[in-house]
């Protein structure tokens, strides 16, 4: 008998509309209902992470940032933290620069940008329609090292978004070679950079270590670089459909894409039946 699930948000829980459809709420609530422990584990901002929590009635502590933050949803309870550190944030943001790339630089509740693009302004027209304690804090940033001094403590990640690959692919590869840094993607077009040590892999582990579950009683479902150390850890790793190849490599099984309800033939096949 399963006893967590773990599931990635963006390619994976959510459509391709970014929306969780009726048939995996449906299916979520029916693990709820047979005593399984449902949470998201993303690379996301913990508020935004919190409001998809809310809306799959969640009751675990949520895993944002890659792994970085584990927190309880419905009070003030950080489990797990695990900060860049201001000389991390000054060697990340050197390559950035020479690359021309701009970052986004996260707090469990704040983005740190050098302009709006990509993932900010995508959070900037979230928004325009989510409730105001749901709403991201979006600040456009002139002076880096002010920020790195007075946020040390809560900087958590660094995501690189381009729409130039092969640019963006040099400053990784550049940033993979430098000590005290994780570096994965979460999707084709960028980066994420944490502390050394961090990952969902690692989180799940730490959150399992919480409830006392043991591994072989834990499924992770994900689709892109940064689930497989989740994937891998898991007595069931799933990858998605709509997953890249080399996640699918990994996995112990493979569901239906993200706009197929993959989530909810999970918990079918595995948890309900």
């Amino acid at each position: 008998m399963y006893k967590l699930l773990c599931t990635d948000m963006d390619g994976t829980l959510l459509n391709s509309e970014g929306k969780i459809s009726e048939k995996n709420l449906k299916y979520i609530k029916m693990a709820h209902d047979k005593g399984v422990k449902v949470t998201i584990c993303t690379g996301r901002i913990y508020t935004s992470a919190s409001y998809f929590a809310d809306l799959i009635g969640v009751q675990v502590p949520v895993i944002a940032a890659n792994g970085a933050y584990i927190r309880e949803k419905d009070r003030d309870e950080v489990i797990y933290k695990s900060v860049l550190g201001y000389e991390n944030c000054k060697k990340v943001l050197k390559v950035l620069k020479k690359y021309e790339i701009n970052p986004h630089f996260n707090s469990p509740s704040v983005i740190f940008t050098g302009k709006i693009s990509h993932a900010s302004a995508n959070y900037e027209k979230a928004n325009k329609i989510l409730p105001k304690d749901k709403q991201i804090d979006i600040r456009v940033v002139e002076n880096w090292e002010e920020i790195f001094i007075q946020y040390e403590d809560d900087i958590l990640k660094c995501i690189c978004i381009d729409d130039d690959i092969k640019k963006l692919f040099k400053a990784k590869e550049e940033l993979l070679q430098q000590e005290g840094l994780e570096v994965v993607s979460s999707n084709y077009n960028n980066f994420e950079v944490m502390c050394k040590g961090v990952s969902k892999g690692k989180a799940v582990e730490i959150l399992a270590g919480y409830y006392n579950i043991k591994k072989e009683d834990i499924i992770c479902i994900g689709d892109n670089e940064n689930d497989i150390s989740m994937i891998k850890y898991a007595g069931l790793g799933v990858a998605m459909e709509n997953g890249e190849s080399f996640v699918k490599n990994a996995a112990d099984y493979i569901t239906k894409s993200n706009n197929e309800d993959g989530v909810a033939k999970v918990i079918e096949k595995f948890i309900i039946s």
